[in-house]
């Protein structure tokens, strides 16, 4: 099992190494850039080794660390965007079709105004969610202003941790690289657990199909 699951990463942390090395800041933007984008580009391949770099002299750790927040910025533009207008032409549309009906979207909306604030400040600085936060965001048309702030300052300790910790490991990077497969215990733990919950949650809607139903009939007969 641990081979399978260091298996899911291994390219990906062997492409963003040799990105970095090779493109050196500018790698380490596209990377950030497609990890908030939604691409599983681990960032902590991508900014550790930046982080080794900078203990070479290519550059500094506030280069490197404004970067990769800012590409981690202009990613999350673009799964906010994902979000914001694939509201309208996915979920307010054809919403019934995936069982998601508008009052749940008014609960979201509700929400987000409530919570939204603080869940993508918090979680911009964890594993994982970090990478999709951005899709509810828009989904729920979180101010762009304030998800920009929240997102960048966010990113920054994240980010600075990274290229930090990649810094002072120096010649010890090959250990921390080879650390990094404990993220796919993560993942698969993650995902497991939303697929759980998911699928609960459509099973219990189900249930209640025919109560929930009922306005969407009188709006069609309308």
């Amino acid at each position: 099992m641990p081979f399978l699951l260091a298996s899911i990463t291994e390219p990906l942390i062997n492409l963003a190494t040799d990105v970095v090395d090779k493109l050196g800041l500018a790698g380490v933007f596209v990377l950030m850039m497609l990890e908030s984008a939604c691409i599983p580009i681990p960032s902590e391949a991508t900014m550790l080794f930046a982080g080794f770099n900078v203990s070479l002299g290519h550059y500094s750790l506030l280069a490197a660390t404004l970067i990769g927040a800012t590409a981690n910025l202009v990613g999350s533009w673009i799964a906010y965007g994902v979000g914001w207008f694939g509201r309208v032409e996915l979920l307010e549309r054809h919403g019934s079709k995936l069982h998601v009906s508008r009052r749940q979207l008014e609960q979201a909306d509700r929400w987000f105004q409530k919570y939204g604030s603080a869940a993508v400040l918090v979680t911009r600085m964890l594993p994982i969610v970090r990478t999709f936060i951005s899709l509810p965001a828009g989904v729920a048309r979180m101010p762009f202003l304030r998800f920009s702030l929240l997102t960048f300052v966010g990113c920054l300790p994240w980010v600075f941790a990274l290229a930090f910790i990649g810094k002072e490991a120096r010649d010890n990077w090959t250990a921390w690289k080879d650390h990094l497969h404990y993220v796919d215990y993560a993942v698969a733990v993650a995902l497991v657990a939303v697929v759980a919950y998911y699928g609960i949650r459509w099973h219990r809607r189900r249930g209640q199909g025919p109560v929930d139903g009922e306005p969407a009939q009188a709006d069609l007969s309308a």
